[in-house]
């Protein structure tokens, strides 16, 4: 979780610029997480205000680690916060081998098709 260093409560609502401060995201970078990513909704007060509520910074956090430290594309963070499969994001996490096994490329294979099938339903 974010440290924030502002005497607030933890369960507190934080502006913008205390998220990005504790978590070293650019403010611009949340203004356009928050266009990306439907369920990063912090609350918006009067004159456009943003105020985050726990549960956003968790979520800003879980976007951050998965784009910025696991690799996702945005695309493939979505599907992972949704909990659907991301081809890409699966591809990544497949060290494929040097020889050519046939078995294995048929496992893959079959890997492949069972993403792909999990993303057309």
């Amino acid at each position: 979780m974010a440290e924030f260093d502002d005497h607030k409560d933890d369960g507190a609502l934080r502006t913008i610029g205390e998220v990005a401060r504790a978590t070293g995201i650019k403010t611009h970078v949340l203004r356009y997480w928050e266009q990306q990513f439907p369920s990063l909704k912090p609350l918006k007060r009067s004159g456009g205000r943003r105020y985050y509520r726990p549960e956003d910074v968790k979520l800003v956090e879980q976007i951050d680690r998965l784009v910025n430290r696991d690799g996702y594309t945005l695309k493939g963070a979505k599907a992972a916060l949704r909990g659907t499969p991301d081809p890409q994001a699966a591809a990544q996490a497949i060290d494929l081998p040097e020889s050519g096994d046939a078995d294995i490329l048929s496992r893959l294979k079959a890997i492949r098709d069972d993403l792909k099938a999990a993303l057309a339903a």
